[in-house]
């Protein structure tokens, strides 16, 4: 490994430490599906968001809602002793790429198949506080 690859390596590594994400992949839905639950929280407050996605019918939403506390225990961790609510928490980021697709055949008239391409995508969600700002 090159010397500038070490470095910007390091780099990344330490803007990780402030940074406050969680990543879910191979979740089983496709990306379209999951891009629009994910645009409904996109920019929000995470106490407001965690309740857009508790009452929203889409199955989509309960993935969401578990990444989302997940990402809070993560910041809580790093900052020890502090609250959420104190700090007006917000969803920075939300991105949804999409994941392996699972190809199976359908039997279809005239001995015929259709191809099933069952999609899945990773989510990655990072919240910042607006006092940083």
């Amino acid at each position: 490994m090159g010397v500038r690859k070490k470095q910007r390596a390091e780099q990344l590594k330490e803007a990780r430490k402030t940074q406050y994400f969680a990543i879910l992949k191979g979740c089983p839905t496709s990306p379209r599906k999951m891009r629009l639950v994910a645009d409904l929280i996109r920019g929000e407050e995470v106490l407001k968001a965690l309740d857009i996605l508790k009452y929203n019918p889409k199955e989509a939403s309960g993935r969401l809602e578990k990444l989302l506390k997940s990402a809070i225990a993560n910041w809580e961790t790093k900052n020890e002793g502090q609250k959420p609510e104190d700090h007006f928490l917000y969803v920075k980021e939300i991105r949804v790429d999409s994941a392996t697709m699972l190809k199976r055949f359908q039997p279809a008239p005239q001995g015929r198949a259709h191809r099933i391409r069952k999609r899945s995508n990773h989510v990655t969600l990072y919240i910042d506080s607006k006092e940083n700002k």
